[in-house]
């Protein structure tokens, strides 16, 4: 079974809707299912749409690594916008933000022991019974790690596939993060993970501070990350690659200087 061939896209946000849909080069987008509504969808949502350009559904709120239990009313949400853009799948991230009855407001790392893990094989798999296409999970970026864990990232969501059957989402952003933050090896995680399950790739920038590097998705795609999707470029031919925006948007030539930077790669990694 594989998934769909997307190309190269970009996230669509409100901020940049008209942009988008003058962008030369984008194969696809994806949009916040958060930050869609009951009702008609954005008028640029359906402009692309009726283009053929597909629309992949985003989540970041369903929390599908904590303890407390899965909020049906929010899969129901995503269920609701994945139909309503007619989307080939969903995706989500390998985290958590709520415990306690609190919300954090920001993805956190999963810890990486095998209750941690049974405990997200149960919300993955009760999810994606709830969800109408197939569902890929996400890497994050992490400013810290939890002690004690039985399993490199990698091995945590290679498990994770061959438990759920559910699909990768790679972002070479944050396996540059983690490698800054935490020391660890975007190769070796690369190395671990089923690919033949990836779904697509998320392309980022960040900043360095204080010898932490942020992903913000608020500057420019770093050499170092393009550099990562060169090399998950050299194990396998990704379905899709994607670029994220979300603050200080630049010139519309900024961002198809950066479409084009990434479908470069692409290519070279094809060429060789």
């Amino acid at each position: 079974m594989t998934g769909p061939r997307l190309g190269v896209g970009i996230g669509w946000r409100p901020e940049i809707d008209l942009t988008v849909e003058r962008l030369p080069g984008v194969d696809f987008v994806e949009v916040l299912a958060e930050n869609i509504h009951r009702g008609p969808l954005p008028v640029s949502l359906t402009v692309l749409r009726e283009r053929g350009v597909p629309v992949i559904a985003h989540a970041v709120s369903l929390s599908l690594g904590g303890a407390e239990p899965v909020d049906h009313t929010r899969v129901a949400h995503l269920a609701a916008v994945a139909e309503a853009v007619d989307a080939p799948l969903v995706s989500e991230h390998v985290a958590f933000s709520r415990a306690g009855g609190l919300d954090s407001g920001h993805l956190l790392p999963v810890p990486r022991t095998r209750d941690a893990l049974e405990v997200l094989v149960d919300n993955v798999n009760q999810v994606q019974a709830e969800l109408p296409v197939p569902l890929a999970l996400e890497n994050i970026a992490a400013l810290l790690d939890w002690p004690d864990n039985d399993l490199t990232e990698g091995q945590f969501l290679a498990d994770l596939v061959e438990r759920t059957d559910c699909w990768l989402l790679v972002d070479v952003a944050n396996l540059y993060a983690n490698a800054i933050n935490l020391g660890t090896s975007p190769e070796t995680f690369l190395d671990e993970l089923p690919l033949e399950r990836l779904a697509y790739v998320h392309v980022a920038g960040g900043v360095t501070h204080d010898g932490l590097y942020h992903d913000t998705h608020a500057h420019a795609v770093p050499p170092q990350v393009l550099d990562t999707l060169a090399a998950l470029c050299a194990r396998v031919n990704p379905p899709g690659v994607m670029l994220e925006r979300d603050d200080d948007y630049p010139p519309d030539a900024d961002l198809a200087a950066e479409l084009a930077a990434i479908r470069a790669v692409i290519t070279a990694a094809k060429e060789s």
